[in-house]
């Protein structure tokens, strides 16, 4: 359960800065991990975005200052990281739908968002559906957009990316060059560095790369295979959460680190809806 201890101590060292300046690189640090895999795993595990989570957290302790001390409200705007009260009073409006200054009030209702204590429950569930593959290099042609780090705002760009897509003519290229494994349209969030992180939508191929389009190739690997059905968008993120709550802990193997795929059946050059596979890279877990 290493995993779980390093995403524990991560979220220990924010809730210890929860006053100060919390860096991202330093949590994904301690968690070992990129920036951008423990942004995309938090979210997952945890079902909100360590923006949010951070946000929450900040304005439980905000709030429970404002009530106990005579402390201004731009101090305590100050002390939990907001350089004007303007933003302050937003942040705290969404979180407990009054002003700070109205929290001083005895009687005032407000939200209390609990520190997140990780652990594994082996609890009676729905089936997994799995198989694990072992494959050479998958090769990928498609287009891409750039993602950044911040995951909140690649959960919005993401689904624009595929509405914009799908409309074009290279889409119906792209559904063409399928002639390799996994076979579908691919949908993969590649991160190389800070600089360069980028959303895929792509088909494995062997076919040369056209004008305007990109290629990538994925390192051979160990993959499991998550199969569902439903809603594409709920799909991936309900895998997502149930394989590193419930399948990981207890597989024998660890998250290998390559980008994730999604994979959308296709007919006729169309999304076939109502079904998708997840493939994840995995190895085999270190003794120590």
């Amino acid at each position: 359960m290493k995993w779980l201890e390093k995403l524990s101590s991560a979220i220990e060292y924010i809730e210890d800065h929860l006053d100060k300046e919390i860096s991202y690189d330093e949590a994904a640090r301690i968690a070992c991990y990129s920036t951008f895999y423990f942004q995309r795993m938090f979210s997952y595990v945890v079902g909100i975005s360590l923006s949010d989570y951070i946000r929450r957290r900040r304005m439980t302790q905000a709030a429970f200052e404002l009530q106990r001390t005579d402390k201004k409200v731009l101090d305590i705007a100050l002390k939990y990281g907001y350089a004007s009260p303007t933003s302050f009073n937003r942040a705290f409006q969404n979180i407990h739908g009054i002003v700070p200054v109205a929290a001083k009030n005895m009687g005032s209702i407000l939200n209390a968002y609990p520190a997140i204590k990780l652990s594994v429950k082996i609890i009676e569930g729905n089936v997994m559906s799995y198989h694990i593959e072992e494959k050479e290099a998958i090769r990928i042609v498609g287009i891409r957009t750039t993602l950044v780090e911040d995951m909140e705002k690649n959960q919005k760009a993401i689904p624009y990316f595929w509405d914009e897509i799908v409309q074009k003519e290279e889409f119906q290229t792209i559904c063409n060059f399928d002639n390799q494994q996994p076979h579908g349209i691919l949908g993969i969030s590649l991160y190389e560095n800070p600089q360069n992180i980028f959303y895929y939508i792509a088909s494995a191929t062997d076919e040369p790369v056209p004008k305007g389009m990109f290629e990538y190739e994925i390192s051979a690997s160990t993959w499991v295979v998550f199969e569902k059905n439903g809603c594409l968008k709920e799909n991936v993120q309900s895998v997502f959460n149930r394989f590193y709550t419930e399948w990981l802990p207890f597989s024998g193997y660890e998250y290998a680190g390559l980008p994730d795929i999604e994979v959308y059946p296709i007919h006729e050059k169309k999304l076939v809806s109502g079904y998708s596979e997840v493939w994840i890279a995995i190895k085999k877990k270190e003794n120590k």
